[in-house]
Parts: C-alpha cells; sequence; structure tokens
C-alpha cells in the first residue's frame, strides 16, 4: 500500500477522529457503522469482559495480545472498546487508533505505525499524549511481533497501549519472546482468549431467571463452601438439566446463541461460516467435505484416547498430514488437546485426548454431510467439562492453555480412566490439585466409576445428568452445576 493509501484507510477506519474538528460527539458514528447495524440484528447484550481494563484504566504503557476463534467477535469487541474510550472525558478520540490489517504486508504495518501517530499528531500538545492502537487480525502479518517489539523498544510506541488480536498464530512467529518478556505493561494479563461463550454466560443471558451459583477455585470444587453452594442449588436440578442441554445444542459463539433463542435453533448459513472459517485456516488445500468429516473422526473419539494413525488411515490421509491439521485446530481455537498424566505430570508418547472447544462443532458435521451421526450427548458433556476446566485454570494461570498444560486423563492400576485427574494449579496458599472430575451423563447405575475415583484418589466428583449426592467421599454433581462452578 501507498502512504497515501494508508492515510486513506486509517482516516475511514477511525470516524471519530472528525469528532474533534467538527464538534460532533465522539460516538455520533457507532449508529451509522456497518458493525453496530450488522450486531443488532443479533444482540442480545451479551458484552465480554476481556478488555474492560482498556476500555476503563490508563491509556498507556499496557499489551495486550488477544486471540480467538474466526466468528467469535474479536472484530466487534475492538469497535466496542473504542467506543466506551471515545466516550471517556479524559481520553481524546484521537488518542484511539483502530487498524484493521487483513490484507497487509509488514512494510504497511511499519508505516501504519508511522502514519498513524503523525495524522494524530494534533493531540499532541506540550508533551506526546499517549495512543491506544487496536490492531485487528494483525496475525496475518507474518513477522508482526518483532515489528511491534522494534517500535516499542525504540519509539514513542513504547509508551502506547496495544491490543493486538488474531485468529491463527504462524508457528514461527515468536510472540512471547518478542512481547512477553520484560516490560509489557504493569498488572497487565497479557495473553487472552475471546471464547465462546461458557455455560454461566450462555445461561444469563437465555435464562436470566435462573440464580446462579458463584464460580470456585478448581482446587475447591469439594470444599465446605461447595458443598453448601450445592445444597442450595438442589431444587432447580431439572431447570439447569434443561439449560445444559440448549448449551450443548446450541454452543457459545455469541451469533449462535442469539438465533437459538430467536428462531429455534442455529441457521445453516452460520454454521457454513464456521466451516469456511475451519477449511481457511485448517485445511485451505483439501476438499469442503474435508472439514464435516475431520471434525466427526474427533468428535466421536472424544471420550477415548486418539490414535492418528488410525483416524488418518479412516481419513485416506497420512498421519503427518492429519498430526498438522490437529496442531491447526488448536492454534486456530477450535480444539483443546487432553493429554494421559501421571502423578500430575503429562506422560511423554502416550496417546491424548482431544475435545472440539465448542459444542457447535460437534453439530458441524450432521448440519454439512448427510449421513453422519449427531454427537452424542453423554461425550459432548465430557467435552464441555475438560474444556470448560482448561478455561477455569487458564484464567488462574495464564498462558496455559496455548500451552497445552491444563487438563488431563489418568489411568488406573487396572486400565480404567478417570476423565480430568488432579493438576498442579496455584491458590492462595500456594500450589494446590484440582479436583479429579469423572463425566458420566446418566440418572443411575454410577457406583463403578464412584469406585474407580475412590481407589485412584480417595476423593473425587461424577458430574452427572440430574443426579446430586453429596455423600462419601465422591460426590455426584449435575454437569451443569459443576460447570457453572468452573468459569
Amino acid at each position: 500500500m501507498r502512504d497515501d493509501e494508508i492515510r486513506r484507510h486509517l482516516t475511514q477506519m477511525n470516524p471519530w477522529w472528525r469528532a474533534a474538528v467538527s464538534g460532533t460527539s465522539p460516538t455520533a458514528w457507532v449508529d451509522q457503522h456497518r458493525v453496530f447495524r450488522d450486531l443488532g440484528r443479533h444482540d442480545m447484550g451479551y458484552r465480554s469482559p476481556v478488555l474492560d481494563d482498556i476500555a476503563n484504566g490508563p491509556v498507556s504503557d499496557q499489551l495486550v495480545v488477544l486471540s480467538g476463534p474466526r466468528r467469535i467477535g474479536k472484530s466487534v469487541t475492538l469497535l466496542q472498546t473504542a467506543e466506551r474510550l471515545c466516550s471517556r472525558a479524559d481520553v481524546d478520540p484521537r488518542q484511539v487508533i483502530h487498524v484493521p490489517c487483513d490484507g497487509m504486508t509488514t512494510q504497511d504495518l511499519r508505516r501504519v505505525l508511522v502514519l498513524g501517530r503523525t495524522l494524530t499528531a494534533s493531540v499532541d500538545r506540550e508533551t506526546p499524549t499517549p495512543r491506544v492502537w487496536l490492531l485487528d487480525e494483525v496475525s496475518a502479518i507474518l513477522g508482526w511481533s518483532a515489528i511491534l517489539k522494534g517500535a516499542r523498544d525504540n519509539t514513542d510506541f513504547g509508551d502506547d497501549t496495544v491490543v493486538a488480536t488474531g485468529s491463527r498464530w504462524a508457528e514461527g512467529e515468536d510472540i512471547e519472546g518478542n512481547l512477553m518478556a520484560g516490560r509489557a505493561g504493569s498488572g497487565t494479563r497479557r495473553w487472552r482468549t475471546l471464547y465462546p461463550m461458557s455455560f454461566r454466560e450462555f445461561t444469563s443471558a437465555t435464562a436470566p431467571e435462573l440464580g446462579l451459583p458463584d464460580r470456585l477455585h478448581p482446587a475447591e470444587l469439594q470444599s465446605g463452601v461447595a458443598r453448601s453452594a450445592l445444597e442450595n442449588y438442589g431444587f432447580f436440578v431439572d431447570d439447569f438439566d434443561l439449560a445444559w442441554q440448549a448449551y450443548l445444542t446450541t454452543g457459545g459463539f455469541p451469533r449462535a446463541v442469539a438465533e437459538h433463542s430467536q428462531l429455534g435453533a442455529v441457521t445453516d448459513s452460520f454454521i457454513a461460516d464456521l466451516e469456511a472459517w475451519l477449511h481457511r485456516d485448517v485445511e485451505p488445500a483439501a476438499s469442503p467435505e474435508s472439514v464435516p468429516l475431520l471434525l466427526n473422526a474427533l468428535a466421536t473419539r472424544s471420550s477415548s484416547p486418539f490414535s492418528v494413525s488410525s483416524a488418518a488411515q479412516e481419513l485416506s490421509y497420512g498421519k503427518g498430514v492429519l498430526d498438522l491439521r490437529l496442531r491447526r485446530l488448536i492454534a486456530s481455537h477450535a480444539l483443546v488437546r487432553c493429554p494421559r498424566r501421571e502423578a500430575g505430570q503429562i506422560v511423554p508418547g502416550a496417546q491424548a485426548k482431544y475435545y472440539l472447544a465448542d459444542p457447535i462443532l460437534s453439530w458441524l458435521p450432521s448440519r454439512r454431510r448427510s449421513g453422519l451421526p449427531a454427537p452424542d450427548m453423554t461425550q459432548l458433556t465430557e467435552s464441555i467439562i475438560g474444556v470448560t476446566q482448561a478455561r477455569a485454570i487458564d484464567v488462574i494461570d495464564e498462558g496455559r492453555l496455548p500451552h497445552g498444560d491444563t487438563i488431563g486423563y489418568v489411568r488406573t492400576s487396572n486400565d480404567k480412566e478417570i476423565d480430568l485427574g488432579p493438576v498442579v494449579v496455584p491458590t492462595s496458599t500456594g500450589a494446590g490439585m484440582t479436583v479429579p472430575l469423572e463425566s458420566k451423563w446418566v440418572d443411575h447405575g454410577r457406583k463403578s466409576e464412584a469406585r474407580t475415583i475412590s481407589a485412584k484418589f480417595d476423593a473425587g466428583i461424577l458430574a452427572t445428568k440430574s443426579v446430586l449426592d453429596l455423600e462419601g467421599r465422591v460426590w455426584a454433581v449435575p454437569a451443569p452445576l459443576v460447570a457453572l462452578m468452573l468459569l
């Protein structure tokens, strides 16, 4: 892009700059903006808190890398953050620089950092004034993190607040080395992910009349506080069971939740959008039908260790190709790896389980290809409880989920499996261990699984369909209540 093209791009993408000249409201642009008009058709009032501190806090010297799957609303969240910043009396709208980066080159990004400051130079009066840079889908630019590092080390850009978003990070991009080491902002959670709505967020949006138990630390799911909370919700087990089944059918993508609430189901067009995202990021050279087949292979095997060799043979491509596609699914936030663990440590070379990161991804195969089965609700419950615990651990220990170090299954001496064994997590008093969890989405017949957990760990929780039983060392707790306590 030429400099004049970049200038035009920045001016068009930052309509609030005109307010300083025209004397209009710095948020008047919202009513005319296409993203907000589109959002209005599916808006249920849900707002992710992922950038609340950027919108409400100091505008200098913060750096946040925000990742998340496509179609989750990262661009919307950035624009909502811009709106909130522009509405503040202590922020000049010219301090906010929004840059959609799709289609840009490394040289374009370098020039953007120069021209963005030049175009807003009128905000610098006696001293340089910090900016807030909202760089959308910057991960599409090869080497972007090194460019930002150089600018932060050597220019006034180092005093600015920067939010850089992306849907899939290139394997060779050294984000941690370039941006996470050293000074990256005081007290800021630097690496964040915009996830699909959790079951708690889904229930708050779709069934606000249901009171929700407080979240607990993953190491405290069998504490006295947990017992008291669960006893108070025993009368509402059936209501939570219905809400859980709705969540397993819909998932947490905000548009999917809105469509389910407004129309009774997620539309075919949104399912097609999700398939197009995965085809682009995971299997761009494969046939269109490859995505449903791959997701079906993962969903139907989710409750057992995944054999890459046998799955690759079934899918008719090599083991190396499948390994690559699994890594891409994880990098695209569509898949969570659940390795085998012993004494809390990952067992090298052992087969892992794989959980699709949102329920709607398990429905995509049967919605997009005739003859593929609908997901099994028992398997889907195990997957989503695993994903929920992985996300909960990442909340209290930043960066573990991107590195695959959150959850893990365990084998017993008689070769049985426990879905989620204990892992080390930080607590207020030092290192602690999560509570063992086994998904058993039934109303009866849970005693053998309880004995398995008791023999291996002495205590733990069975995530049931609707049984709540807090007697003994192994509790039976409905899966939706387990999810609500975790996240």
